[in-house]
């Protein structure tokens, strides 16, 4: 459904833009696609360094462990319907398994997903900011830049007050629930899986709180290796105006909260188009620069994802073997939540 629905934005958006002006952009970019896939590769590194800087002695895990099974696991998110949280994140632990626990795995994942969430706050934040004070904007897109301001305004000291204070929200709202429904057995055990996570997350906070700034620059990176892509593409197919670092992060920032707000849309589809399209006018820039834009990192996203499949299939896996290995390791996840459970003291779960 979401799928048809972008495609039919996508088709508007192209031709709203002008087919043969695209093209004649994509032609301009020619060999600095190369360029392109460069830069975007150091978004994948920086991001599967940090993942690597997230696990506690005895486990590690190798950069080249997690370089492929980020890899892999976007590509089964970006092919796969509505699969970006519920299968992407979790099959990344499950493609590293033979190399650490997957509670290790799982819990270095979310830690590193945490670093990320705080970057793609101040991102989004900065970026809103410079959009506001920068430009005149039409009043749909100045409420939605002041709309992204005041929810990022909220998460932000929600996410430090959870983490400092160490609120056990998860287990506790599976406490509450199980007060009140009778403690059933599924309830205990995802209280447990979400203790468990919890204890290691806050673990980490205590114990490692060096390693703070070199992750939170690693995940910065990803932002500006994002920026210096948007130049890059922008120095090629722009034929009137020349960008600037403040169009390049504006653009960037506005990307972000369309990958946050629109995941369940396979690749972006349309919406990337239309979003980048209306706001490249704003920012003086032609709609179809805009759109043009949009199909290069479209472009990027399907060769990245290739090489994900195509290191599934080197596997031994396919596309539904990968998916279906994703949705059985909770399973294993509840198998480790009970034994972490019973020793800590608590009832041994049904």
């Amino acid at each position: 459904m979401f799928a048809i629905l972008g495609l039919l934005l996508f088709a508007y958006s192209v031709r709203k833009a002008g087919v043969a002006q695209i093209i004649g952009g994509i032609q301009r970019l020619g060999s600095g696609f190369l360029l392109i896939l460069v830069l975007s590769a150091i978004r994948h590194v920086v991001r599967s360094i940090a993942w690597t800087k997230c696990f506690e002695s005895p486990y590690e895990l190798r950069f080249r462990d997690a370089f492929e099974a980020r890899l892999m696991g976007d590509a089964l998110g970006n092919v796969i319907p509505l699969a970006s949280m519920a299968v992407s994140e979790p099959s990344k632990a499950a493609f590293v398994r033979d190399r650490v626990p997957l509670m290790a795995g799982l819990s270095a994942l979310a830690i590193e997903n945490i670093f990320y969430s705080l970057s793609v706050v101040l991102f989004i934040f900065s970026g809103m900011a410079a959009l506001l004070l920068s430009f005149q904007l039409p009043k749909p897109l100045r409420y939605a830049a002041i709309g992204s301001l005041v929810i990022m305004l909220v998460i932000a000291p929600l996410g430090y007050l959870i983490i400092s204070r160490q609120w056990k929200f998860l287990s506790g709202a599976f406490a509450w629930l199980g007060n009140r429904t009778g403690g059933r057995g599924w309830i205990e055990v995802a209280s447990a899986r979400a203790q468990t996570l919890e204890e290691r997350i806050y673990g980490f906070y205590e114990r490692n709180s060096a390693r703070f700034l070199p992750i939170l620059g690693l995940e910065l990176c990803f932002h500006l290796a994002g920026m210096a892509e948007i130049y890059t593409t922008l120095s090629f197919i722009s034929e009137t105006v020349a960008p600037t670092v403040l169009t390049a992060f504006i653009l960037e920032s506005v990307n972000r909260v369309i990958n946050v707000a629109f995941k369940f849309v396979p690749f972006r589809t349309g919406v990337d188009e239309y979003g980048s399209g209306a706001l490249a006018k704003v920012l003086g820039f032609t709609r179809t620069t805009g759109v043009t834009l949009a199909i290069v990192r479209k472009a990027r996203d399907i060769f990245w994802t290739t090489i994900g499949v195509l290191l599934i299939v080197r596997r031994g896996l396919s596309l539904r073997a990968a998916v279906n290995q994703s949705e059985e390791i909770g399973d294993d996840i509840d198998s480790e939540a009970i034994v972490g459970a019973s020793l800590s003291g608590h009832p041994r779960l049904p």
